[in-house]
């Protein structure tokens, strides 16, 4: 049974999951609003790596100095990170930033993250290690674009999902297909989320976010994305490494495997990759329930909203 709007008052502050695409505006809201309140558990897939910061468009020192920062630099570059590993890390420390009186701010980009905090995870089979091992040995000697492909043919839904680049999750889908005969995306979640998250999404027109996308990679590369890259292929870096899957490194990856491309060509592909990701994070999100969007300019209605959500942001509550 849902809580009256009188008991969500008086209930202590929820947690905050705060989602939307790529240069949307995540960071300035937070620090506008959270400054205070709150403390982040970060939702970013390609954050959680040490070494990775520029690509990574990872909080810089002021804002983690500012506002405490959870699940960022955890993981080596080489080291797989699941979305069971962060709803498992993230669901404990929920408890431990409330009893400090502060915010759980769980914010960033990556869907299937955020999903199986909230919505739990999937009831699809738990996965079988002799598939498992079979769908790894075809992948690897038919590679990932056959991977892909063949997922667009067995599950479209799955494949309009998952990134190009998340083999992870690319043969994930496969070896639940051939354990099960079913999609990965037939097997469904819980169609609301717990009652203890207030879900926002930012959002804003095509256009705009394209624009934003451009000035952001422009930046990256001002700031010296090129040079991190010199520095992890110094350390072994390679398309084995979960973490350089990420766009803002794989276009690094595949040129040096290729040979052929410039910097400039990198810089594109960067551009287009990131506005593709970003439009399937907006289809992803929009699948989330109780989900509630807004631009980020709109300070008065998210304000609003958490404000009668219960949630005691910088400022909002007496």
């Amino acid at each position: 049974m849902r809580l009256s709007t009188q008991k969500r008052t008086a209930k202590k502050s929820k947690a905050v999951v705060l989602i939307g695409p790529t240069a949307v505006g995540k960071t300035a809201l937070t620090e506008t609003l959270f400054a205070s309140s709150a403390e982040i558990i970060n939702a970013d897939s390609v954050q959680v790596y040490r070494y990775l910061d520029i690509g990574s468009a990872k909080p810089d020192e002021k804002l983690r100095s500012l506002i405490p920062h959870h699940l960022v630099d955890i993981k080596d570059p080489w080291e797989q990170y699941t979305a069971g590993d962060f709803a498992r890390d993230a669901a404990s420390l929920i408890p431990e930033i409330e009893e400090r009186g502060k915010i759980p701010l769980i914010t960033g980009g990556t869907g299937y993250y955020i999903r199986q905090l909230v919505y739990g995870p999937s009831s699809a089979p738990a996965a079988d290690e002799r598939i498992r091992e079979e769908v790894r040995t075809e992948v690897e000697e038919k590679g990932k674009e056959w991977a892909y492909s063949y997922l667009r043919e067995i599950d479209p839904v799955s494949y309009g999902r998952i990134s190009e680049n998340d083999l992870y999750r690319i043969t994930r889908a496969i070896e639940v297909y051939r354990s099960s005969g079913r999609p990965l995306s037939s097997f469904p979640l819980s169609s609301e989320p717990c009652d203890d998250f207030v879900l926002i999404c930012l959002v804003r027109e095509r256009d705009e976010l394209v624009e934003r996308i451009k000035l952001r990679v422009d930046e990256m590369f001002r700031m010296g994305l090129y040079e991190e890259i010199r520095k992890l292929f110094r350390m072994g870096a390679s398309s084995e490494w979960p973490a350089m899957q990420a766009i803002g490194y794989k276009e690094f990856i595949e040129a040096a495997e290729s040979g052929e491309a410039s910097i400039e060509t990198i810089k594109e592909e960067i551009i287009r990759s990131t506005v593709k990701y970003a439009k399937r994070q907006m289809t992803f999100f929009r699948s989330f329930s109780s989900c509630r969007f807004f631009h980020p300019d709109d300070l008065d209605g998210i304000a609003s909203y958490l404000s009668f959500q219960g949630v005691c942001a910088d400022n909002l509550c007496s």
